[in-house]
Order: structure tokens, then C-alpha cells, then sequence
């Protein structure tokens, strides 16, 4: 699974990052150490023009026909790769919906220790993501909430012996045709079936278990334990 992610700009600055995804100057990018469960998360999808666009998406996916949307985002942050074209709560999202949510780490714990994942090089990189809309019934002129889930798949090299599961990480040349709407459903199944493999894992600090916490310690060396 993936429960916490990383936006820290530990391999590159904002600017570097707006260019790699074609962030509009309007849309803040905020550096961020602790992304969690119910945050706004940069993502990335195809505007009508067929041009990249970037926005927030509340993370925890609401399909349009949700009753109760805090109830089911506490459920839906992650969408299993084998699944995901079969779950209801996913299926159409995969389908027309699908947005890449732009990142550069991600945390997964052992033994109670808390690791943080990213590239050799540190630089960012997307998550296969998909994206919702929703709004109450009974009121079509609120603000829709719109919403993402994280696509994982079973874990691969160093991250299995922490989880069996990660995010699915897309190799830059696939990232246009995963939010292509138009893009076969069988290549699609190709994406979810593709995955990176190089990836850094080190030990950090416990301060990224609060998940209300969001600083740069929660990246800092794991605290040493005096034996005395």
C-alpha cells in the first residue's frame, strides 16, 4: 500500500518541477514532508485540448454515487493495479479518469521503523493515480470535491522485504498515455503491469508517524537509542 508520501524537492527545486509537469505559475507548489490521507495532492491530468494540466485532488477517492464521502475516502487512498478495472469504486475512474499525482518518495515501515523509498537520483517522478468528482445531490451548485486514489501493485527488488505492496511509479515515457482518455484499455493493463525497480530505501526519523507532522525532520536520520 501506500499511506504517506514525499514532495520534499530533494532532487530538484519548484521551478524544476513545474517544467517537468507542466505546472501552471497560478497552482502553488508546496514542499511537502508528510503527505497523508485526506491532504490536497499535486496531480496532473489531460485537459480537453488534449494539454497536461495540474490541480489538487483531495486524497481519498469519492466516486460521483458516493453517500457519505468521509466514510468512503477513508477506505479508497489506494486502488490495487489487479483489481482496478473490476472495484466499483474504481472502475470507471480507471476508465476515463485517470491523473498522475506527482511526488519524489514515499514512506513505508519495518519492524516499526519508518524508511522513506525514492529514485537513485532523488529527482521526481509520478504515481499512477485516478481521479473522481463529487458533489451532494441535493445541492448541484456546491463546489464539487474532487478526489484521487493511488494505484499500487506488488512490491519489487529492496521494497519487498519492507511490504508486499508500493505505488505504482511510471516511467516518464508512459506518463501522456496513462492520462490519455482515449488510450486502450489494453494498454492500460501493460502500464499497471510495468513498475520501476531501482529504488533508494534508508531509515528516517519516527517524527513521520504523526501524520499531522509535515517538517524536514520527518527526513532526517532515524533517532539513536542509548543502550545506558
Amino acid at each position: 500500500m501506500c499511506g504517506r508520501f514525499t514532495l520534499a524537492f530533494a532532487g530538484s527545486d519548484p521551478a524544476q518541477i513545474r517544467a517537468r509537469f507542466a505546472i501552471d505559475e497560478r497552482l502553488e507548489v508546496r514542499r511537502r514532508f508528510n503527505v497523508a490521507p485526506g491532504d490536497d495532492v499535486l496531480a496532473v491530468v489531460q485537459d480537453r485540448d488534449g494539454a497536461p494540466r495540474a490541480e489538487l485532488l483531495r486524497w481519498g477517492l469519492v466516486p460521483h454515487w458516493a453517500g457519505d464521502p468521509r466514510e468512503m475516502a477513508a477506505k479508497t487512498i489506494n486502488a490495487r493495479a489487479e483489481t482496478v478495472s473490476e472495484k466499483p469504486a474504481y472502475r470507471d475512474a480507471f476508465a476515463r479518469r485517470r491523473c498522475l499525482i506527482v511526488a519524489d518518495g514515499f514512506y513505508e515501515w519495518s519492524a516499526g521503523t519508518p524508511h522513506w523509498i525514492s529514485r537513485p537520483d532523488a529527482k521526481p517522478f509520478a504515481f499512477a493515480g485516478l481521479r473522481a468528482s463529487w458533489r451532494p445531490a441535493a445541492d448541484a451548485a456546491v463546489e464539487p470535491l474532487r478526489s484521487c486514489a493511488i494505484v499500487t501493485t506488488a512490491a519489487t527488488g529492496a521494497v519487498r522485504d519492507l511490504h508486499d505492496r508500493m505505488p505504482l511509479i511510471l516511467d516518464e515515457r508512459d506518463e501522456a498515455t496513462w492520462i490519455d482518455p482515449a488510450t486502450p484499455a489494453g494498454d492500460l493493463h501493460a502500464l499497471l503491469a510495468a513498475g520501476v525497480d531501482r529504488l533508494d530505501i534508508r531509515p528516517v526519523s519516527r517524527a513521520v508517524n504523526d501524520a499531522r507532522h509535515d517538517a524536514p525532520d520527518c527526513l532526517s536520520e532515524p533517532e539513536q537509542t542509548s543502550l545506558f
